[in-house]
């Protein structure tokens, strides 16, 4: 797949491993799973730290594969719908920092260069979300309104 602001190709990502035998040497059963995702969110995790954490402490090498739904799938039947999606808001924090950078260093251009790109991806992403009615139709990326987003 090719970069998204630059002439290259990048390396290709890794596959995932096809699990069929994962319940025989799993030690925690479906609700034990659910009730770790659950308490996890209580203590405000973001969905993809959930699934390290899962992954790393707790052997649990795959949340489909196991439960048949994603993290996020499985946060919304318990009632943690985030209103913005974990991708979109991590750009928008790296927006409120290059343009708080900006303010202190007016002549970095090379962060004027990079706060252009996270903005136009930003834009990207909204217009996405947006036709797939994740976010709503009258939703827009205003740069003044960033910080009240993420409160």
């Amino acid at each position: 797949m090719a970069r998204m602001h630059a002439r290259k190709k990048g390396k290709s990502g890794s596959t995932k491993p096809m699990v069929s035998n994962v319940e025989q040497w799993l030690e925690h059963n479906n609700d034990e799973i659910i009730n770790l995702i659950v308490e996890m969110a209580k203590n405000d995790v973001p969905a993809s730290k959930i699934g390290a954490v899962l992954r790393d402490q707790y052997g649990v090498p795959d949340v489909k594969a196991i439960l048949g739904k994603k993290i996020t799938e499985v946060l919304e039947e318990k009632g943690f719908k985030q209103e913005l999606p974990e991708g979109l808001k991590n750009l928008f924090v790296r927006a409120l920092k290059l343009r708080k950078h900006m303010e202190n260093n007016p002549h970095d251009l090379s962060n004027k260069r990079g706060m252009q790109l996270v903005e136009s991806k930003i834009k990207r992403l909204v217009k996405y979300y947006k036709t797939k009615h994740i976010l709503p139709s009258d939703f827009y990326y205003d740069v003044n309104n960033i910080e009240l987003l993420l409160r």
